[in-house]
């Protein structure tokens, strides 16, 4: 019954659009933002309300698609769109959004050059004894070991990137800045 409900519901958002928005399969229209019925489906199925995929749980959902598009309206309207806070706010976004893909690669990339064999690991362990700080077998310790030199090399080959884009690039630094007497 509750599906029966639900599709009459969006039946009648289709039949209140006008010919051009049915070509476009929109499934809901709220002033002139249009939700199609492909985006809809996927935003549904990203959302948490998929995890039921109840009639009910598509109302709710649907629902709440057209609360955040009224507040979105409204916030529009009022200008907070082209307030300076929230432009400042976007723009830190972006920043920390493109330095994270930034690291994310950089860290990739790294990886995959940061092995380390046998040799090095045995050598570790040999001066972990030698320097009184282990009295376990090389087996037991050769995963923690070979996962801690790992580490230790990515971290130097990050900060030889890190060196290598300070190198190529002009820096200058006002030196008061380090003073607090300013």
């Amino acid at each position: 019954m509750k599906k029966y409900l639900f599709l009459l519901v969006i039946s009648a958002l289709l039949a209140g659009c006008n010919n051009g928005a049915r070509d476009k399969d929109v499934v809901v229209k709220i002033n002139n933002y249009e939700i199609t019925r492909q985006e809809f489906e996927q935003e549904f199925a990203d959302s948490s309300f998929s995890r039921q995929g109840t009639p009910g749980s598509r109302m709710d959902f649907l629902n709440s698609l057209i609360n955040r598009q009224l507040i979105l309206q409204d916030a529009q309207a009022n200008d907070l769109d082209k307030s300076r806070q929230f432009i400042e706010m976007i723009q830190k976004f972006w920043e920390q959004s493109l330095l994270k893909a930034a690291l994310d690669k950089a860290s990739r990339e790294i990886s995959n050059v940061a092995t380390i064999d046998d040799l090095s690991v045995e050598a570790a362990y040999n001066k972990m004894c030698s320097e009184g700080k282990t009295g376990k077998s090389y087996s037991s310790m050769y995963q923690q070991i070979k996962w801690e030199l790992k580490q230790a090399r990515e971290s130097e080959l990050m900060d030889n990137w890190l060196q290598g884009l300070r190198k190529k690039t002009r820096i200058v630094i006002d030196q008061s800045i380090s003073r607090s007497d300013k």
